[in-house]
């Protein structure tokens, strides 16, 4: 509801608010439509901000250096069922001042000093263990999926804050739209209203409503403009463009006006979050260490092999002898009975952390579904509101178009016109900031069933 006033301003108050007026217009001139002379003008599509984000994004560099190390640690894990050899050669040299020794009748005499060479070559191979070795293998490859699923994830998240952005920015463009819009309406009525003044049908107040009115419109095109710089800036360091990049948002494609059953939602959330999928991945690691554990029951076989060269002459090089050469094979079949009583606690303990992740799957899997519940009610409501402000709008245009009428012909204040002016200004700004926020919805509904990069 409105409230007439035809009570006229004070001439001083009159003055400044129209030099306020003409100040604040050369203001949002120079932030509306002045770039800097340095900048880059590129109008960039949803496909192409996500691609260039998600091939310079720092984070899923890190994910894939974090993937590698879990490669690495698998490749380990392979490795130890492979044989273990080693080599040594060393020398050693005594002396013996005293090298008398006297047995009874009889006395043995020692060198003054002696020389001895010994090398070693051995190699092992563990045959039978338990199967623990395997267990570790697949333990650290199950450990490597999730670590895919972990980079999975960050991407999901970087592309939805990329697209959360770019929805942000081409909210604040079309607001702008619609800001110069209608300081092309109150231009035109600002022109009409003097006219009138001149002819004696309004009083300076009319006009210098019209001219307040447009001070309002430019004050929040100013508000427009700030925010259209952050959110330029900080899309150009998500997408690794220069910073003094002017972003231009191509046409987005409106999201779908009717939405899937919400069932179909949250079955399809159950199957692709990577969350989920995780947990499973770590139902098997936390199985796979239960066996690991069991198999310390079992005994090993190992077979061994080990060669000796054993000279005691001073000279290294092999002479008929003076040296030895050893060869040994083995098996060895061992049992560390004592896991018998020593091992059970350890199992517990195992099925234990098999339990929590469990019990971790069903709340996160809980979680799941009320959040793919409230990004499906949100997105529904988008719709709808949607289809009311278009409603709004109709209503707008033809309240204005009534009162713009009954103005003309000096039935309505001009009070009454700019409020009219206003409420069509405001349903424009609604209508494009609701299908802005629809898509938003959208996205953020696939991005709740893990399907964002599907």
């Amino acid at each position: 509801m409105t409230t007439t006033n035809n009570h006229p301003l004070k001439p001083h108050l009159l003055k400044r608010a129209v030099k306020a007026a003409g100040s604040m217009a050369v203001l949002t001139a120079a932030l509306l439509f002045t770039d800097p002379a340095a900048a880059q003008d590129r109008t960039i599509t949803l496909d192409e901000a996500v691609k260039l984000g998600l091939d310079n994004s720092k984070t899923l560099k890190l994910s894939q250096a974090r993937i590698d190390q879990a490669v690495s640690q698998y490749n380990q894990a392979k490795d130890r069922s492979l044989p273990t050899g080693s080599a040594s050669f060393g020398y050693n040299r005594a002396q013996i001042p005293a090298n008398k020794l006297n047995v009874g009748e009889e006395s043995l005499t020692l060198p003054t000093s002696a020389n001895a060479y010994l090398g070693t070559v051995s190699l092992n191979q563990t045959i039978w263990a338990g199967n623990r070795l395997r267990y570790a293998r697949e333990s650290t490859n199950l450990l490597t999926q999730v670590a895919r699923l972990d980079a999975v994830n960050d991407r999901d998240e970087i592309a939805y804050n990329i697209i959360n952005s770019y929805y942000n920015l081409y909210k604040v463009l079309q607001s702008k739209k619609v800001v110069e819009q209608n300081l092309n309406t109150v231009d035109a009525q600002i022109k009409q209203s003097q006219r009138f003044f001149e002819q004696g049908l309004v009083t300076k107040n009319d006009v210098l409503r019209f001219q307040l009115q447009r001070s309002t419109i430019e004050l929040n095109g100013i508000d427009l403009e700030n925010n259209r710089r952050i959110i330029n800036y900080n899309m150009n360091i998500l997408l690794g463009l220069p910073e003094d990049t002017q972003l231009t948002i191509a046409e987005i494609k409106e999201a779908p006006a009717t939405p899937a059953p919400l069932a179909a939602y949250l079955d399809t959330a159950v199957a692709h979050r990577p969350e989920l999928r995780q947990l499973d991945l770590r139902t098997q690691v936390a199985e796979t260490n239960i066996k690991s554990i069991q198999a310390n029951l079992s005994p090993t076989l190992s077979a061994s092999g080990s060669a000796y060269y054993v000279g005691i002459s001073g000279n290294p090089i092999p002479k008929t002898g003076n040296f030895i050469t050893p060869i040994s094979l083995g098996v060895t079949l061992g049992w560390n009975f004592g896991a018998l009583w020593t091992n059970k606690n350890k199992v517990t303990e195992a099925r234990i952390q098999r339990e929590q992740v469990l019990i971790s799957k069903g709340i996160t899997t809980d979680n799941v579904k009320n959040e793919v519940n409230q990004s499906y009610q949100n997105y529904k409501a988008a719709v709808d509101r949607i289809n009311l402000l278009q409603t709004s709008i109709n209503q707008a245009l033809e309240n204005n178009r009534i009162l713009e009428n009954r103005y003309r012909s000096n039935v309505s204040t001009a009070t009454d016109r700019a409020d009219a002016q206003t409420l069509l200004y405001q349903a424009q700004i609604n209508l494009e900031l609701a299908k802005a926020d629809a898509g938003l919805a959208y996205y953020t509904l696939l991005k709740s069933t893990g399907t964002l990069n599907k």
